[in-house]
């Protein structure tokens, strides 16, 4: 028998109950407090500020898209073109757009972005790439394929890539195992991005918003009618896009809304992307709600969802109450809703499918 190689340690003196410590007294400095529109909408120029400089967003730069269409597949009902434009000097988003047959030439559709989450293979679970037998098992696990169910519903869907999901892996991440293919390098981004002052959500957020320009002017889309939907991490990307940028009218966020001294600081092994440097001390998830307000924003949460926390849908609730006070201080309370479901962690799109068709068709 091997001798002993380690020592056995009778007691621990962890710093997470300190850490919980510290968010009840400094959390939420700038949360939402306003009671008329008027002190709402100056929370929100407030709030937006600090959250762009936190984010990193100040510090991307803005670039030419130079659209490349480089693929055009038939498909049932539309048509899935690959497309890549620049979001920074150097820095290439790939993404599909699905184009309803029906569409008319010279007709400007209602447009929805349908960022994906972890475990996604990027742009190919929404984009319903089931002909690939993992994207087919994420598919038919988490109903992934929420883009494709939206073209059939006649908006023009666009399905993006996120830096460090399929084809914007990380060499460390580039490999055609499925476990690779499934996988992504968030964690690495934000290695390397926080000490250059940028975090993986403000990289998300700024290809959206460039994303959004880039929808904004194509000759299919209307530009007065642009939404945004998304799962898990998908559900990040469409709350911070809907917070920071207002010509998104519509949002349905899945999966990704509760409180984070719960869901992120107990749960502090979630993927590193869900962390921005400093953000806890201003703001908590319903506060980021509170921005998309009076815009139409959709919350979907299952009651089986682990990412809730230990005290499930009451943590959730917490969070959409403090995004209601801001729709009601619009007088806008029929603006948010919040679709409770019985099930895990996926896309449930029941409510959410008919919301963008009646906020934005």
């Amino acid at each position: 028998m091997s001798e002993k190689q380690t020592l056995h340690v009778d007691r621990y003196f962890p710093s997470e109950d300190y850490l919980k410590d510290r968010f009840r007294r400094f959390s939420r400095q700038l949360g939402f407090r306003a009671e008329t529109a008027e002190n709402a909408r100056a929370w929100q120029v407030q709030l937006r500020g600090k959250v762009a400089e936190l984010l990193g967003l100040p510090t991307m730069i803005s670039c030419p898209p130079n659209e490349t269409i480089t693929e055009r597949v038939p498909c049932d009902g539309y048509e899935r073109q690959r497309i890549e434009i620049r979001t920074e000097p150097g820095v290439v988003m790939p993404f599909y757009a699905l184009i309803p047959d029906d569409l008319k030439s010279g007709e400007r559709r209602a447009a929805v972005i349908t960022p994906h989450g972890h475990g996604s293979g990027g742009k190919l679970s929404p984009a319903g790439r089931t002909d690939i037998p993992a994207i087919e098992k994420a598919v038919a696990h988490y109903n992934y394929a929420y883009g494709v169910q939206l073209v059939r519903e006649g908006f023009v869907v666009f399905c993006p890539d996120a830096r460090g999901f399929g084809e914007r892996r990380e060499k460390y991440y580039q490999k055609d195992d499925e476990n690779n293919f499934i996988r992504s390098s968030c964690e690495i981004l934000n290695h390397m991005a926080i000490p250059l002052g940028q975090t993986v959500t403000g990289m998300w957020t700024w290809d959206l918003m460039r994303l959004a320009d880039y929808i904004s002017q194509r000759p299919d889309c209307d530009p007065q009618r642009i939404g945004c939907a998304g799962l898990s991490g998908g559900g990040l990307q469409t709350l911070y896009l809907c917070a920071m940028d207002e010509r998104i009218r519509c949002g349905v966020c899945s999966g990704y809304f509760y409180g984070v001294l719960e869901s992120l600081l107990e749960g502090a092994s979630n993927c590193s992307c869900n962390f921005v440097p400093h953000l806890w001390e201003y703001a908590d998830m319903g506060d980021l709600g509170a921005l998309v307000a009076p815009r139409p924003f959709l919350i979907e949460t299952g009651t089986c969802d682990g990412l809730n926390g230990k005290s499930g849908v009451d943590n959730v609730l917490a969070q959409v109450n403090i995004a209601k006070s801001a729709y009601t201080a619009f007088g806008a309370k029929e603006q948010l809703y919040h679709d409770i479901f019985e099930g895990e962690h996926r896309w449930h799109g029941v409510a959410a499918i008919d919301w963008l068709k009646k906020w934005l068709t």
